[in-house]
């Protein structure tokens, strides 16, 4: 549903000029559980939103979602947003000045003369632990189940006969992108995540080089294997800001099937989903780090300094200008959550005391808030699919307590919020024993929408200062369209004969430069009771272990 910004009379005729002439932005996130459009004007100011819902689906053993309806979602998304904008500002969106395009990361995407190999593989598979594996042990550096590499290397491990046909691998944003401007790129955050980037400009040469030799004694085996390069097979890396093409004819058409949507809009490097979580809360400075809640959570921590050991828990990547981020990913976040919340609004509506979902969630947060510290020693795992840092290859969702503990509605709800945090905890303290210091945790996401509790919660597990800014429930698409606004900068000074401003200087000084934040910092009994539902969580692990072995 599209959703409208409240302005001034002023503010209002100065938006409704803008959409007119085209001096607008456009950011696209395809999302695990919904597709967003974002439309902001040359202050970054979020003008209107459109979405659509879309689900994963399991086909023959993999995650995956067809790519008709990642196109099909995207039309439905910015007609959604057209709707807005007509309503709100009685003109019609006809003309962009820039746009871009974001999305879950990584996965697998493997093409052939345009067509596609395979179903797409989404960051949920967990098939490719042999892969990943034995890439991590030759190349030194951790590659984590869900990158693109370590599902190529898996399909060639498999025998899969596709794997001799590739001639290009990209991800869902750099697809969509394809389809939208005809250029093979991939902003550098993204690309981290398929293969590893070395200088935040090209994949490592080391790595392609011993890559290549394992594809070479497949074939020399006898078995599936590219023919090319790995390094030909992927997209061009480009940094945030750089020329990635324009939205062509074709482009525009796909966008909008209505025609009315005009062609040329530049466009800024795809990216994926961490990317404009960073981008979104400002935490592309070192020091600075972010935590990004939906169907996954993430926290991204931008590095001072290269990690001293190979961590599983820990993916190296980067932010879209190409610093290093160490990142810590969890395949569950708030979905179980969510699904105890529409329990409660069933519960709700069969007493005729209905409420929306909004309002559903702030009795339960607020319930939680009121609850003990360590929620009275109930236990919540939120493993709808398996977690690699728990050491989970299947996962079941789990609520247990014992006879002896304190079973209200407040500890439940605080056990659940603590839950979608707990796996997070894990790999944050791998960090911690590198002596990574986080000043504050910047988060987004529909999680962070209801004021006070999460946040709160988060603070508590993370143990810094959580802050949270008003466009974090918009999130990744507005991230995405602060991306393609940013490259107009960087168009507008190259043109000009200025320099360019750094990203982070970009996001400071013109974004959130009036940016408010609400900051919350958990207390010492908050954060000893964290710790504590903590060791609990860890201890009680094979627990959803045998539950996932068991309930089939």
């Amino acid at each position: 549903m599209a959703e409208q910004t409240s302005l001034d009379p002023h503010a209002l005729e100065s938006a409704r000029t803008a959409i007119a002439d085209g001096r607008v932005s456009l950011g696209i996130e395809f999302g695990s559980t919904n597709i967003k459009a974002c439309l902001i004007d040359e202050e970054c100011r979020p003008l209107a939103t459109g979405s659509h819902a879309w689900e994963n689906q399991l086909v023959d053993g993999y995650w995956t979602y067809a790519l008709e309806d990642a196109v099909s979602g995207m039309q439905a998304a910015f007609a959604d947003l057209r709707v807005a904008v007509t309503s709100t500002y009685g003109v019609s969106l006809s003309g962009l000045a820039s746009l871009g395009v974001s999305a879950m990361m990584h996965g697998y995407l493997p093409f052939a003369d345009g067509e596609l190999l395979a179903n797409f593989r989404t960051w949920r598979n967990t098939n490719t632990g042999a892969a990943a594996a034995a890439l991590t042990e030759s190349f030194g550096v951790n590659i984590p189940l869900r990158w693109s590499i370590a599902h190529l290397h898996q399909a060639i491990l498999d025998g899969e006969e596709h794997v001799r046909q590739v001639d290009f691998l990209t991800t869902l944003a750099g697809y969509i992108h394809w389809r939208l401007t005809g250029r093979q790129v991939l902003g550098v955050g993204d690309a981290s995540g398929m293969f590893p980037v070395t200088g935040g400009t090209a994949y490592d040469a080391g790595m392609v080089t011993t890559f290549d030799q394992l594809t070479r004694a497949a074939r020399e085996a006898g078995q599936p294997a590219p023919a090319a390069s790995v390094v030909d097979l992927l997209p061009e890396i480009l940094t945030a800001g750089a020329d990635a093409g324009r939205l062509s004819a074709e482009g525009a058409a796909l966008l909008d099937p209505t025609g009315e949507l005009q062609a040329g809009a530049l466009a800024c490097p795809p990216e994926g989903d961490a990317g404009t979580g960073m981008v979104a809360t400002n935490a592309v400075a070192p020091r600075t780090g972010n935590v990004s809640a939906g169907t996954s959570i993430f926290a991204m921590v931008v590095l001072e300094q290269a990690l001293g050991g190979v961590h599983h828990e820990i993916d190296l990547v980067t932010t879209p200008a190409g610093d290093p981020v160490a990142m810590v990913h969890c395949n569950n976040g708030a979905s179980e959550l969510g699904a105890w919340a529409g329990i409660f609004g069933e519960f709700a509506d069969a007493l005729g005391a209905g409420s929306g979902t909004d309002e559903v969630f702030s009795a339960l947060f607020a319930a939680a808030l009121d609850a003990e510290s360590d929620a009275g020693g109930l236990l919540a795992y939120n493993f709808l699919s398996g977690e690699p840092i728990a050491g989970l290859e299947a996962g079941r969702p789990l609520f247990a307590r014992t006879p002896d503990s304190s079973f209200t509605l407040g500890n439940f709800m605080r056990a659940q919020v603590y839950g979608v945090f707990g796996t997070l905890s894990l790999g944050l303290r791998v960090l911690e024993a590198e002596g990574v210091t986080i000043e504050t945790m910047l988060a987004h996401g529909g999680l962070f929408k209801t004021a006070g509790a999460a946040q709160r919660f988060l603070s508590a597990a993370v143990d810094a200062p959580v802050a949270v800014a008003a466009t974090a429930a918009t999130g990744g698409s507005w991230g995405m369209a602060v991306l393609a606004a940013y490259r107009l900068h960087a168009a507008d000074a190259a043109e000009a004969g200025r320099a360019v401003s750094r990203l982070g200087d970009y996001l400071s000084n013109t974004v959130f430069a009036d940016v408010e934040l609400s900051v919350a910092t958990a207390t010492e009994a908050e954060r000893e009771g964290y710790l504590a539902y903590l060791q609990r969580y860890e201890a009680a692990l094979p627990v959803d272990a045998a539950a996932a072995a068991h309930l089939t």
